[in-house]
């Protein structure tokens, strides 16, 4: 791969030096960078290799960071990094200790706002550019939004407001035609219709030049077609949102693009300019398969065959397959039952219903709220919605689970995959806050299973359940324990001793039950006598096994992948007599924990079966003195 201009770029700075008509160059050189580097580490692909030439035009045309770039999710912000003096750190993206898959403002001045959840650039863009006007600054302020990201109602209320305050602001809207699956929805098909807009634009063009002839009521015609939607004008609902539309304009033409933007950076007001691009561009199987070269594993180039390490034995099934092929069975049997993802059916195993079901299966876009009260309203009329969501995504639905779920006493299923720290996407994407935020509402019924097998036998007993309940699983493969051939219905609010012990009991919930059993094992074998209890529910809570636990052992340990404030530790605490037992609450910090491969988090934050071991041992008295 040569570098013959991006070696020469430490800086946008060193990017002004060049010609425009080596702009094209540096987008290419840019692409091969980004392609070579995530087939080394994987990580996120399509996206930024389709915005490439709109960052080059960015950094060429502005003076960032003194002008403030504010992108929206940071899927498409691999070449901003690399222009921005990070190239050579781009070998540690994702990893331990390395470069943050996403924006981060502690990692560069040129990530002026952090970014790992959609539809939040052009709320912050707004915000710095009215910040800008009340310190009597200049700079200008551009938010770049995927068209994915417009399917998010924050992008909504964020336009609107930018249109009544009518600031200097610049939305560069990336139409990549997809946003992670397919694009749904109205929009959708409203931008689709925009790509082949030159006719129409042409059109509109004739149309204001015929009206023009008539002094007093060509302009009234022309607004009231407009208001009427007789004609599809391109931007016509950005016009009325107070903005002033550009486009569309070819994405992958960078000189013309910096043409663009140094003529829109002249205007005042709300400007919007509406890129066309290809997501994955510049890599043909990117560009083919766009859904599974978003984010994909290591890869060789020149083949685009996926590099997996030698399998010694069959790998166990993922949580999010195990998922899937259990409520698409549970669908079968039961005709009410409704799938509902946010954009997400591939990521949270929906893509097996929606394939099964289509007519009860519905994807709502970047729109979690909206999913939330969707299905509480398909609950009301007798149907049984499961709503599959990333743990992390859900925090954005919070008001809608509290108000039109739980409230209402509704029989929603909420399946939070993701749950736990998942790994090299880091803190935007860890699902370290639901056992919090979800059992503190009244009437909330919350749920982890310890394993894949355990997995199915919940959500069949949270499909029968009359009333709010959430399950919460992890990312990627199971443990590998033995599927069982018969469903059956847990009994809800029970827990189950898995072994006894004398000196200390361990109270797991989810993922850390079985590193709990190790961490048992490890004990046992250095003299402290160990019990392990999957407690399987935070809530309601088995408060009856807790005392019996407390009664057997002095000395009990609560083991969790949430944070700790509000967490499952805190619900034993809370349902125990003071002084009835010692209680050692393990979970994660009261800080945010960055980015790595899941085995190096938990090992990192005590929660790994060897460091679950160390901080037992070291607590409980007169024994630690055995463990060297």
């Amino acid at each position: 791969m040569t570098m013959e201009l991006l070696k020469q770029i430490d800086s946008p700075a060193d990017l002004k030096k060049l010609k425009p008509e080596q702009l094209p160059q540096v987008a290419s050189e840019m692409r091969a960078f980004i392609v070579e580097t995530v087939s080394k580490l994987g990580g996120h692909l399509a996206s930024s290799l389709g915005s490439a030439d709109i960052t080059v035009a960015l950094h060429y045309v502005f003076d960032t960071p003194k002008d403030k770039l504010v992108w929206d999710t940071g899927h498409q912000t691999y070449g901003h990094k690399v222009l921005t003096g990070r190239r050579e750190k781009m070998n540690t993206i994702r990893q331990f200790g390395g470069l943050s898959g996403f924006l981060k403002r502690s990692e560069s001045p040129y990530d002026s706002f952090g970014a790992g959840h959609a539809s939040t650039a052009i709320s912050a863009a707004l915000g710095m550019a009215v910040a800008r006007d009340l310190k009597g600054d200049k700079t200008k302020v551009v938010a770049i939004v995927s068209d994915g990201c417009m399917t998010g109602g924050e992008s909504y209320e964020g336009l609107q407001n930018a249109g009544q305050v009518q600031t200097d602001l610049i939305v560069v809207l990336n139409d990549n035609q997809m946003f992670i699956s397919n694009r749904v929805g109205a929009l959708g098909a409203f931008l689709s219709k925009l790509l082949t807009l030159g006719a129409v634009r042409d059109a509109e063009h004739s149309i204001k030049k015929f009206l023009a002839r008539f002094q007093f009521w060509g302009e009234s015609i022309l607004r009231v077609a407009r208001r009427a939607k007789v004609l599809l004008f391109p931007g016509m609902l950005f016009e009325e949102m107070g903005f002033s539309y550009f486009g569309p304009v070819d994405g992958h033409d960078v000189v013309q693009l910096a043409k663009v933007f140094e003529h829109v950076k002249k205007l005042k007001g709300p400007i919007l300019v509406h890129c066309v691009t290809k997501k994955g561009k510049g890599y043909a199987p990117a560009e083919e398969d766009q859904y599974t070269w978003h984010g994909p594993g290591k890869f060789d180039v020149a083949t685009a065959k996926f590099l997996k390490a030698p399998i010694t034995k069959t790998p166990p099934p993922t949580y999010t397959a195990v998922f899937g092929k259990s409520v698409v069975a549970e669908a079968e049997a039961d005709p009410r039952i409704v799938g509902i993802t946010a954009a997400m059916p591939e990521g949270t195993g929906m893509d097996a219903f929606r394939d099964a079901f289509p007519r009860r299966y519905f994807d709502v876009g970047l729109a979690e709220e909206h999913a939330v009260t969707f299905a509480a309203g398909l609950a009301s009329e007798g149907y049984k919605p499961v709503v599959a969501i990333y743990s992390t995504f859900l925090q954005r639905a919070y008001d809608q689970i509290e108000h039109d779920v739980c409230l209402q006493k509704l029989p929603v299923v909420l399946c939070l995959d993701r749950a736990g720290l998942v790994g090299e996407d880091g803190p935007t994407h860890h699902g370290v806050f639901d056992l919090s935020y979800l059992r503190m509402i009244p009437g909330m019924t919350v749920a982890a299973p310890a394993d894949e097998n355990e997995l199915r036998h919940m959500l069949h007993t949270a499909i029968r359940f009359n009333g709010p309940i959430a399950l919460r699983y992890p990312r990627g493969a199971g443990v590998g324990v033995t599927l069982d051939a018969e469903l059956k219905e847990l009994p809800i609010g029970k827990g189950v001793r898995l072994k006894d012990g004398a000196d200390v009991t361990i109270l797991a919930i989810g993922n850390r039950v079985h590193p709990a059993l190790e961490a048992a094992q490890l004990l046992e074998d250095k003299g402290i006598s160990c019990g392990v209890v999957n407690m399987r529910f935070v809530k309601p809570l088995d408060v009856e096994l807790l005392k019996e636990c407390a009664a057997k052992t002095p000395r009990l340990v609560t083991v969790e992948d949430n944070v700790l404030q509000g967490g499952f530790g805190s619900a034993v605490l809370e349902a125990l007599t003071p002084g009835r037992a010692e209680v050692l609450r393990l979970g994660l910090p009261d800080s945010y924990v960055e980015h790595g491969a899941p085995n190096l988090l938990y090992d990192a934050v005590g929660l790994s079966a060897p460091k679950i071991a160390e901080k037992i041992a070291a607590w409980v008295p007169n024994k630690s003195k055995n463990l060297v």
